[in-house]
């Protein structure tokens, strides 16, 4: 879908859902990471994440365009254009809009963490961040901790 499409697929659902004209702009916006789409309420433009549409498919992309529509809507109209007021979740009920962006993040790969031993116990633990032996002690049998270096754990994938 190109920006052309997307605006007339905005203009669309914008008639088709809330009976009123779409008369802004509505781009693809790559920069976008955790969230699905954005409205600006100093231009009243729609921003929208396209990774959302390459991963989940267009009816959770239609989903979210009716989610950022109630905030433009809404706005306009000097409602409540925010998550918490009642005005957004009832409009956002009635068009079966999207009240959460599905989580498009999913990591893998590994990472270096530091290796501890209690000398009493033999209690091993893992850390991302160093810290002194000589303040903290084992949480089991309060020993003492000695380094054992940096072990390479690998992450798999999650969301």
């Amino acid at each position: 879908m190109e920006q052309i499409e997307l605006q007339e697929c905005v203009q669309d659902i914008s008639k088709k859902y809330f009976n009123k004209p779409f008369k802004h702009t509505a781009t693809f916006n790559r920069r976008l990471q955790t969230t699905g789409g954005r409205y600006h309420l100093n231009t009243h433009n729609l921003d929208f994440n396209p990774k959302i549409l390459e991963t989940f498919g267009t009816a959770t992309f239609e989903g979210i365009v009716k989610h950022e529509l109630c905030h433009y809507h809404l706005h306009i109209e000097k409602k409540g254009y925010r998550h918490s007021d009642s005005d957004f979740r009832i409009l956002l009920k009635q068009v079966e809009g999207l009240r959460y962006t599905p989580s498009i993040e999913t990591k893998e790969g590994s990472t270096h963490l530091w290796v501890y031993q209690c000398r009493d116990c033999d209690t091993t633990i893992y850390r991302k961040r160093r810290f002194n032996i000589k303040k903290f002690v084992c949480s089991k049998c309060r020993g003492s901790f000695e380094l054992q270096g940096r072990d390479e754990i690998k992450i798999e994938k999650y969301q």
